[in-house]
């Protein structure tokens, strides 16, 4: 089974690119970030006609998620019942194993409500994981989190800012380690360096290989061994109109 988590930054905007990814692509799951779009709105009908069923949980111009799978999802769950209105979080469970979807706030800057608010929203998501039914989990999305030096292109140039502050990257792990889950990129490839799924479209960054890794995929234990591999599809961030970020994939048996 190939699990794959990609912010389309628009699915609207993309829509082209996305027929074409899962044509050619075909995963058996795809998580999608920042939809920009309602429900009603979503391309409900282009997705099926390639074989997808596709859960949505949309958010007019912000945020938005959504599961797409070939084959059949239960106990769909929408964010964490605690009454928040951003469309950030989406579960199923697929193949006995629960998947949940996710784009994580930005933060946007140390200090501002939005940075709080940030750190916030760990804190519960980590409380609302632990409640999640026992069995094979597999979280994925955009953390808007650089967890490690490695995960940047420049450590130095990110210290301090968002998306890599100490207080980010403790909630991040603190999220992590109370659920007992496993980063897979990086427990295949503990020291690699140059592995980043977004780059800024300014400057030139990601033909220099300017990026960070924020879209991550964590796993139980239990599925850890399971994993056949894993990638970075830098092709979907070429050519025309792409999103910032990169698909990124694991395959399991």
């Amino acid at each position: 089974m190939k699990i794959v988590t990609w912010n389309i930054n628009s699915v609207r905007a993309r829509l082209e690119r996305l027929v074409e990814y899962l044509r050619t692509r075909s995963p058996d799951v795809l998580c999608l970030q920042e939809l920009k779009c309602t429900d009603d709105q979503f391309p409900f009908a282009e997705v099926q006609a390639l074989g997808y069923r596709a859960e949505v949980f949309g958010q007019k111009t912000y945020n938005g998620v959504a599961l797409l799978s070939k084959l059949p999802v239960t106990d769909v769950a929408k964010n964490f019942g605690d009454g928040d209105e951003q469309a950030r979080v989406i579960a199923g469970t697929v193949n006995g194993v629960r998947i949940v979807g996710l784009y994580a706030p930005n933060g946007q800057s140390l200090g501002s409500e939005q940075y709080a608010y940030k750190l916030q929203w760990y804190g519960k998501l980590s409380r609302w994981l632990s409640a999640q039914p026992r069995g094979p989990l597999l979280v994925c999305g955009d953390f808007n989190v650089a967890p490690e030096d490695l995960d940047t292109y420049d450590p130095r140039i990110f210290a301090g800012q968002t998306l890599f502050t100490p207080q980010e990257r403790a909630a991040w792990r603190s999220m992590v380690d109370a659920n007992h889950l496993v980063d897979l990129f990086r427990a295949r490839a503990p020291t690699q360096t140059g592995l980043f799924s977004w780059w800024d479209y300014r400057a030139g960054a990601f033909k220099k290989n300017q990026g960070l890794r924020i879209d991550h995929v964590l796993v139980s234990a239990d599925l850890v061994p399971r994993c056949t591999s894993t990638e970075v599809d830098r092709q979907a961030r070429e050519g025309k109109l792409p999103s910032d970020h990169a698909p990124v994939e694991a395959s399991f048996d």
